[in-house]
């Protein structure tokens, strides 16, 4: 049995209905004590049935049942409508040629307990039979009020032999039911989908479906097994379940799928239960992702070279999309690299300037750096003087934070940041990477003017990890926006529109200015051919020492780093990022 298996203590009407004192009954027509006809309802009653009627009516419901008779099978037990949706659905979807349903006695709850591997709770009150409900996500969990209830009434056992076309093998098991007592003085069957299987509850579907193997291994592009701290295989597990769900059917690969009985929670929220295996499928093949041993060695390496720091850092390819190196800083903690969200500093600077580009202002336009902001909470720059004749390129160069605030202001609608962010640069597009991603978070409607400012400059209510801003820098070097992905095929969701070739020109060249002559020099020196930067730090409440955030892309290639506490773009996360630049020289 899986974890977390589907039982639990009876609740609501089997303890109201079964237990001594109150004797109540409950009616098989909603509630009502008369049909259309004026005739009294057929209704369940306390007391129990007898012994006789107890064997009779499993008897009689599981030789229907095994006949194929549904409509018979469902008017002997106390839900004929829900008998007969379940009991059709088993037909069809679990398909088997023959079911022979073997009667095997009155059981306990211990016996239903054992044969499912949950706990036995504490026994119910007097007068009342032991009897199972469908439960609890695991044995050690509270059952859930609002669980659907299992067999009540006298307990009963069966054995169950499913056949099915195209071998000779057969699924056993052992499955219960409870039996009622009716108004009438018959038994019959209380009908919960425990009643089909001891693990299904009412959510959940029980059908055959095709299943493989697991891989083999998993291995890199180049098909060498897969190496890296950080590609745990918790990760690289979820990898290969999500990119199941999200590849396109591949006829080749169905060719070796096998077939088996499972139970599926329609919401996603359980694992698949898979109860038999009908066809064994062939073995498994080598799972491939994106990333290249080489690139996450240097990445590993680059993690671990922050002296116990926090970080992460993400690799791309900017022709693809596909992620060629990511790597966290611990190497076991949360994947932050994808699923951090913090305020990127400056490097928010490359989706600001493609606004203003987009808007008319050129790189050679005078943009003035004042030494504050205009506006009401005023920002300074993290160097002193004013520059009054700078154009956008030294702005961009220097990284000054008064020159994109007051542009921006001027220049650009408040939405206009959230927009070209998402149109051009594909953020918050809900990506489907292949791994739990938290998408880069950019205000449509900022509250303030301050806060728009904040804003422009990577700081206020923005929010990014180094996969969001590798895949902006490579959306600069490409030309156009691609969806990073973690295995090939996998869909990729397209921008609104295409930056333009003349904006992606001169963002380009402003990088690539930034790496030789401004911020990003120091870092950068010997790999400015064809290559780009932006530098960053941001600022965090309560922190004396700014995040450090580095972005570049050099040939085929776009890196991202943070690094918590790391000061400047160029103490912590510029080393990491140049060291894996240099390392996929010729890329």
């Amino acid at each position: 049995m899986r974890s977390g298996a589907k039982i639990g203590i009876i609740t609501g009407v089997s303890i109201a209905v079964l237990a001594g004192g109150g004797y109540g009954a409950y009616s098989l027509i909603n509630g009502s004590d008369s049909d259309s006809g004026g005739k009294k309802a057929r209704t369940v009653v306390a007391e129990p049935p007898s012994a006789e009627q107890a064997t009779a009516g499993a008897k009689d419901f599981l030789a229907a049942w095994a006949s194929g008779d549904i409509a018979k099978a469902a008017s002997l037990t106390d839900d004929p409508a829900a008998a007969t949706t379940a009991l059709t659905a088993f037909r069809d979807q679990v398909k088997p040629s023959a079911l022979t349903l073997t009667p095997t006695g009155p059981t306990t709850q211990q016996v239903f307990s054992s044969a499912t591997g949950t706990p036995s709770p504490a026994k119910p009150g007097a007068g009342a039979s032991a009897t199972p409900s469908a439960g609890t996500p695991s044995a050690t969990d509270s059952p859930s009020p609002t669980a659907t209830p299992g067999p009540t009434g006298t307990l009963m056992s069966f054995k169950a032999r499913a056949e099915f076309e195209g071998t000779n093998r057969a699924w056993d098991y052992q499955g219960f039911l409870g039996v009622v007592k009716m108004s009438d003085d018959t038994p019959a069957v209380h009908w919960a989908p425990t009643v089909i299987h001891p693990h299904l509850s009412g959510n959940e579907t029980i059908a055959t479906q095709q299943v493989f193997a697991p891989p083999s291994t998993v291995v890199d592009r180049n098909g060498k097994p897969l190496q890296g701290a950080s590609l745990t295989p918790a990760l690289m597990n979820t990898l290969q379940d999500n990119a199941q769900k999200l590849l396109p059917p591949d006829p080749a690969k169905d060719q070796d799928s096998g077939k088996a009985v499972v139970i599926n929670d329609p919401a996603g929220k359980a694992a698949p239960d898979k109860l038999f295996t009908i066809i064994e499928p062939k073995p498994g093949k080598p799972f491939k992702v994106t990333i290249d041993n080489a690139v996450q060695a240097v990445a590993e390496k680059a993690m671990t070279d922050l002296g116990g720091k926090q970080g992460s850092v993400v690799a791309i390819e900017p022709s693809t999309g596909q992620v060629l190196a990511f790597a966290n800083s611990p190497a076991n903690g949360q994947n932050r690299a994808f699923t951090g969200l913090l305020a990127p500093g400056s490097t928010m600077k490359i989706v600001t300037s493609a606004a203003l580009l987009e808007n008319g202002i050129n790189p050679d336009s005078v943009v003035a750096c004042p030494e504050k902001s205009s506006n009401a909470v005023a920002i300074p720059n993290d160097f002193p003087g004013a520059f009054p004749n700078n154009t956008l390129q030294q702005d961009f160069m220097v990284s000054c934070n008064t020159a994109f605030i007051n542009q921006g202001l001027t220049s650009l609608k408040p939405e206009t940041l959230s927009s070209t962010a998402k149109d051009v640069f594909g953020i918050g597009l809900e990506w489907k990477t292949g791994l739990p991603n938290a998408d880069g978070k950019v205000p449509a409607t900022p509250g303030s003017k301050d806060e728009q400012a904040m804003n422009y400059i990577g700081q206020g209510k923005v929010q990014m990890n180094p996969l969001a801003i590798a895949s902006i820098t490579a959306t600069v070097q490409s030309g156009a926006f691609k969806q990073p992905v973690l295995v090939a095929g996998l869909p990729q969701q397209a921008a609104a529109r295409q930056i333009s070739p003349d904006v992606a020109g001169k963002l380009r060249a402003m990088m690539n200015a930034t790496a030789v002559g401004g911020t990003a020099s120091q870092v950068m020196a010997g790999i400015t051919d064809n290559a780009g930067a932006k530098t960053g730090s941001a600022e965090v409440q309560g922190a004396s020492t700014t995040n450090s955030w580095f972005t570049a892309y050099r040939g085929n290639i776009a890196v991202a780093a943070e690094v918590q506490g790391g000061g400047h773009g160029v103490d912590a996360a510029g080393p990491a990022v140049a060291s894996i630049l240099k390392a996929a020289a010729g890329r």
